[in-house]
């Protein structure tokens, strides 16, 4: 967690604590991230004024791992991130991913490990980013057609170029992750993780803890449902939001998980602070729970909700309150993505 944990009803608003990014040789990271990708797309419609302010507000707060994808966007979130990246390209981590290439159909999502696929993609990243090396690259999905000797074994001659610093995965298992790692040394892997979803700690924890791999949890608030925003099916999302297809955004299943979230609001009103970072604080403490650096990249558009989601940092659950969110995820109605079986999306 922090050197400065809090354990009354306000947690303060210091800047966030280092940890190294893939062990000791690598970078000193924020114990938070940002993940950028509503920024562009994905959760309707977006404002660049206010998303730039809480870029700045997050790198002011201490965050300087910032994520995206060549995906996001179709390449638009990489672009909107360049005058950032470029105004304070040694202040921070800039990792990207590769490997999910997307049609004109929004059903249909190929996923590409191909050596000749990733020397293209990189190299399209960086001109979009408009700098000369990716601080942290990512192989978004994984494509069992190609073995890892041949993806991770591209990835790798990518750093001999200097192109890009350090290597990460996503998605992946234990077992592919050492297979991976054996190719070149895996600085992260990134897995949805939080109260919600926390297959992770099955299929990878494990390895990524053995091999000083750091974890990097992408929706750590579940969405956002872990805030207690959505109560009902009802729930109105804007245009674009792509929550509206999540089986647990929708019908009976928003009603169950929405009466999961009992025990976070009284946590949350016992310590003065928001479910939102009840939730955050969780998946923070993973990092002692399963001995590994944890830094997950909460999103946001709005400085408010960065201020608040850097905040959680602060506050160290007690084990009681540990034990009453410990049965939450197994009892989630709903899987993680809507059943795809007849087609090759790859899922964000």
């Amino acid at each position: 967690m922090t050197d400065n944990d809090n354990h009354g009803n306000s947690i303060d608003t210091a800047r966030l604590d280092t940890v190294r990014l893939g062990g000791d040789g690598g970078p000193a990271v924020g114990v938070q991230g940002l993940g950028c990708m509503g920024m562009s797309e994905f959760y309707g419609e977006t404002d660049e004024r206010s998303a730039r302010d809480t870029l700045d507000a997050a790198l002011e707060a201490g965050v300087t791992l910032f994520d995206t994808a060549d995906i996001y966007g179709r390449g638009a979130n990489e672009e909107f991130l360049a005058p950032f990246v470029g105004a304070h390209r040694d202040e921070i981590t800039l990792a990207t991913k590769f490997a999910i290439e997307r049609t004109d159909d929004p059903r249909y999502r190929a996923v590409r490990n191909d050596p000749a696929y990733i020397r293209t993609a990189v190299g399209a990243s960086l001109r979009r980013l408009r700098t000369d090396v990716i601080d942290l690259y990512y192989m978004h999905r994984h494509d069992p057609a190609v073995p890892f000797a041949e993806s991770v074994g591209a990835m790798a001659e990518l750093v001999q170029q200097g192109k890009v610093r350090q290597l990460g995965l996503s998605e992946v298992t234990g077992p592919e992750l050492r297979e991976a790692h054996a190719v070149h040394p895996i600085a992260a892997l990134q897995s949805e993780w939080s109260l919600f979803s926390r297959d992770v700690e099955l299929s990878a924890v494990g390895a990524a803890a053995e091999l000083g791999v750091t974890l990097v949890p992408y929706s750590p608030l579940g969405r956002g449902f872990l805030t207690g925003a959505f109560t009902d099916a009802g729930q109105e999302l804007g245009e674009g939001d792509f929550r509206k297809h999540q089986p647990r955004f929708t019908g009976d299943n928003a009603r169950t998980n929405a009466a999961l979230l009992e025990p976070v609001h009284k946590i949350a009103a016992a310590r003065g602070v928001t479910a939102a970072q009840v939730a955050l604080a969780w998946v923070q403490q993973r990092a002692q729970v399963h001995g590994l650096p944890v830094v997950p990249i909460p999103g946001t558009r709005k400085r408010s909700r960065l201020l608040e989601n850097v905040a959680a940092t602060r506050l160290t659950l007690t084990p009681e309150e540990l034990a009453l969110l410990e049965p939450i995820a197994g009892q989630v109605a709903g899987d993680r993505y809507p059943d795809m079986s007849n087609t090759s999306v790859a899922r964000e």
